[in-house]
């Protein structure tokens, strides 16, 4: 079975944007696109499981309204009996003041402002009984208005109050569906690259998968071709085989994708990264020497070939110096090129291609 190294390119892409938006749910491809396929069943288990749950707060708001009702009344009948033994109280002291008479002047004045005073309070306490009672119990009676109120609004609305619950639970769940629909693109190209990948892994064991090929390029690389200079260069796939490198870029472009004249052309992606890897491969730069085991003739030329892989629509041009491929006839033209390297020197192929993608840079 081939050995494989990286994850596929699109999917460490788009693993990192959604951790961007504060996603962190899906820990493969096919979670994302289950979610995706299951949205509009997830809405309605989250309906389902907001109704169960208003249906139990309706149970439970009618039995705490019950004990309520009944606390309230305990506590009236106490409040009640404290306020009328403050009055009791209130009325002795009135006998009391009645009951005492003095010839001494200032003590019958005194006596009648006190007997003014008692007469004051307890009217004040009699006229406010009601009231006092409402302030010495208004913690329980708010809490019973605003539970019953709410009753009231779930057994007259119970849809709003549904969705009131479930809004958050809702929301979130757009919020996902909307950053995901955003990286269809990536979604689709991680679909195709794990295509390739599953194609490619039943392969013999000497065979060498990398996938997210990268690296920058310092000082830059002149392509003379394009007139250019390469400063970095990434291809989906890097498969090392005993018959020489393939370099592979997946696309699971649609026929409007193919005609899109904005969209970047592969062939001139796969043609510079592999100018880059056949000086790196082939001696062709001082700093960098691959040291196969030497045959009698000279040194072994590492021969490369450029493969774009399409999962849907497949042109039917031909292009110079790259082989397109639908993704079922992959296994078998590589399969097809006959072995030319000893696995010591396909390993040593594929440690040298994993260092200078480990380091970033050449």
């Amino acid at each position: 079975m081939t050995r494989i190294y990286n994850t596929i390119g699109s999917l460490t892409t788009l693993q990192s944007l959604l951790e961007e938006n504060r996603i962190y749910d899906f820990k493969s491809l096919e979670q994302i696109i289950d979610f995706r396929n299951s949205y509009f069943t997830s809405c309605k288990q989250i309906l389902s499981h907001h109704t169960d749950l208003i249906e139990e707060e309706r149970i439970v708001l009618g039995a705490e309204l019950k004990n309520l009702e009944a606390e309230i009344e305990k506590n009236q009948l106490e409040v009640e009996l404290s306020l009328t033994g403050e009055n009791e109280e209130i009325e002795k002291q009135i006998d009391s003041s009645v009951s005492q008479t003095s010839v001494n002047l200032f003590q019958n004045i005194t006596g009648k402002l006190k007997l003014w005073n008692f007469t004051r309070k307890f009217k004040n306490k009699e006229n406010q009984f009601d009231f006092r009672i409402r302030i010495k119990m208004f913690h329980l009676l708010e809490t019973f208005q605003k539970k019953k109120k709410h009753l009231n609004f779930i057994n007259s609305h119970l849809d709003e109050a549904v969705k009131q619950s479930a809004s958050n639970a809702l929301y979130e769940l757009d919020r996902k569906k909307t950053v995901i629909d955003n990286l269809s693109s990536l979604i689709y190209g991680a679909l195709g690259e794990q295509k390739v990948v599953r194609e490619l892994e039943n392969l013999p064991d000497e065979y060498i998968l990398i996938n997210d090929f990268s690296i920058s390029i310092s000082p830059p690389i002149y392509f003379r071709q394009e007139d250019d200079y390469i400063m970095s260069v990434q291809i989906d796939h890097v498969l090392v085989s005993p018959a020489g490198v393939f370099l592979i870029e997946t696309k699971n472009w649609s026929k409007k994708s193919l005609e899109n004249l904005s969209l970047r052309s592969p062939v001139d992606q796969i043609r510079r990264t592999s100018f880059v890897l056949f000086l790196l491969l082939n001696n062709e730069m001082d700093d960098y020497h691959l040291q196969l085991d030497i045959h009698h003739w000279g040194d072994k030329k590492v021969p490369i070939k450029n493969l774009i892989v399409m999962i849907n629509t497949k042109p039917q041009e031909e292009f110079k110096y790259v082989k397109v491929l639908s993704l079922s006839q992959l296994p078998g033209y590589i399969r097809y090129f006959k072995p030319i390297f000893s696995n010591e020197d396909t390993q040593r192929i594929a440690d040298f291609l994993l260092r200078i993608n480990d380091s970033k840079a050449i």
